[in-house]
């Protein structure tokens, strides 16, 4: 009943929440094209898993034409200057763990990161969306299991040679996070999204992603709550 009252309150065609739409549109655009060059990337850095990672970023190329389309269906235009400004320091540091071919570092922020904030959006987007919208995120967050659960396995079957880089690197981005909710959080809650429910989200499915890949519990609080500024 909650649900559907939060819906019927939300006026899709209001300016307000098109204003606050063509900021949050445009992240997720730029978050699944980020996610489909950051996969081709690591495709050339793991040859021998270059048919799975190639085929992830393809489903994210589809991911952001999907996204494309919602924004097209309720007339607004993407402030794509806004989301790259957005995503631009896990950007920066993606590609400079790159270029030093570290890639448990691409792994975590694309993989594990990334992943595990889109889930977080789109799985509290999804009861507040317009019923277009809903239907292409409700398919897209079905992929994005697949896409975490990739990093998942891959840092599962290193994860002794990659623990000390994974806490370095968690120590670097994580913080970059909550930097992010904080900042989307105003033009989330026009779409009606609270970010309480945003960051419970992301900690959730980041601190599982851990466990899976063999953090203790004690190591997982540590490592999530790591920079964690959300006021």
């Amino acid at each position: 009943m909650q649900e559907l009252a939060v819906r019927s309150e939300l006026d899709f065609k209001s300016e307000t929440y098109k204003d606050a739409y063509s900021r949050i549109n445009a992240i997720v655009i730029e978050g699944e094209q980020e996610a489909h060059e950051n996969y081709i990337d690591m495709a050339q850095m793991l040859p021998e898993q270059e048919e799975e990672l190639i085929r992830l970023s393809k489903m994210e190329n589809r991911h952001k034409k999907g996204f494309e389309a919602c924004g097209k269906n309720l007339n607004v235009t993407p402030d794509m200057d806004y989301a790259q400004a957005f995503f631009s320091r896990l950007h920066e540091n993606f590609q400079t763990a790159k270029a030093e071919g570290n890639i448990v570092t691409c792994l975590l922020i694309q993989s594990l990161i990334i992943e595990a904030f889109a889930i977080a959006a789109y799985n509290i987007y999804i009861p507040v969306a317009d019923p277009f919208a809903r239907k292409i995120t409700e398919g897209v967050v079905k992929d994005e299991y697949t896409h975490l659960n990739f990093g998942e396995v891959w840092l599962q079957e290193h994860f002794e040679e990659s623990k000390a880089e994974l806490e370095e690197a968690n120590r670097h981005n994580l913080p970059i996070v909550w930097t992010m909710l904080n900042s989307v959080a105003e033009d989330a809650e026009v779409l009606g999204m609270e970010k309480e429910a945003l960051v419970e989200d992301f900690m959730i499915s980041y601190g599982e992603a851990l466990g899976n890949i063999g953090f203790s519990t004690r190591e997982i609080m540590k490592m999530s709550s790591y920079g964690l500024r959300v006021t």
